[in-house]
């Protein structure tokens, strides 16, 4: 049985509700018909209805990740894409199941580099979240260390302290001290108290 009626755009719903219901239903069920036919219609004529599976895609990743972690190829996919809600929503997917596919991911860094250097805040705050992931592998640390540093010293300073608690995952004495260095000298362009505080906070957790 068909999943596509039960997406938000083919009940006439303008909310993602009904895609966040349906990836738990197929979550549940580990239904991998389901998540096939979602695939498929990645490239459905209807944006709408591209939009509405990738939404359910991902849902489904944060749930349970395994079960959409087979579809990294089709991810990567969406990352050149013109649509840009499709390049986006195939970021947080691949943010889903880094963790899982991680050699995969990690062989694909280029292109997901190029898609975060052009990227909307979503897409780089997605491409700074799998940087931190894979900073965790020794085997990717001395390629992924100086490219999640590079986004640290670059990024807002508003999302300085979301990105380094990304990041904190990561830190071990080998790299302590540069991001310690790091947050320290960019501490002095917060705007606002909880912005300082929060930066703060990460750096009492580095210092420990």
């Amino acid at each position: 049985m068909s999943v596509l009626p039960s997406l938000a755009s083919a009940l006439g719903s303008r909310s993602s509700e009904a895609n966040i219901a349906l990836a738990q239903q197929i979550a549940s069920s580990e239904n991998h018909e389901a998540i096939d036919e979602l695939i498929v219609n990645l490239r459905n004529k209807d944006n709408r209805i591209q939009g509405d599976c990738i939404k359910t895609l991902y849902e489904i990743g944060y749930i349970k990740p395994e079960l959409i972690a087979d579809y990294h190829a089709d991810f990567l996919g969406l990352l050149s894409r013109k649509n840009n809600r499709m390049v986006w929503s195939g970021m947080i997917a691949l943010l889903t199941i880094t963790d899982l596919k991680s050699k995969e991911v990690f062989a694909a860094l280029d292109l997901i580099m190029e898609t975060v250097q052009k990227g909307s805040v979503i897409t780089i705050d997605c491409g700074v979240g799998i940087l931190a992931k894979l900073n965790c592998y020794e085997a990717y640390f001395d390629t992924t260390d100086p490219l999640l540093l590079e986004q640290l010293w670059k990024c807002p300073i508003k999302q300085l302290a979301s990105y380094a608690e990304k990041a904190f995952a990561s830190i071990t004495d080998k790299n302590r001290e540069a991001y310690r260095n790091l947050l320290e000298k960019r501490k002095g362009e917060c705007k606002k108290a909880t912005q300082m505080k929060r930066l703060q906070k990460v750096l009492n957790k580095i210092a420990q």
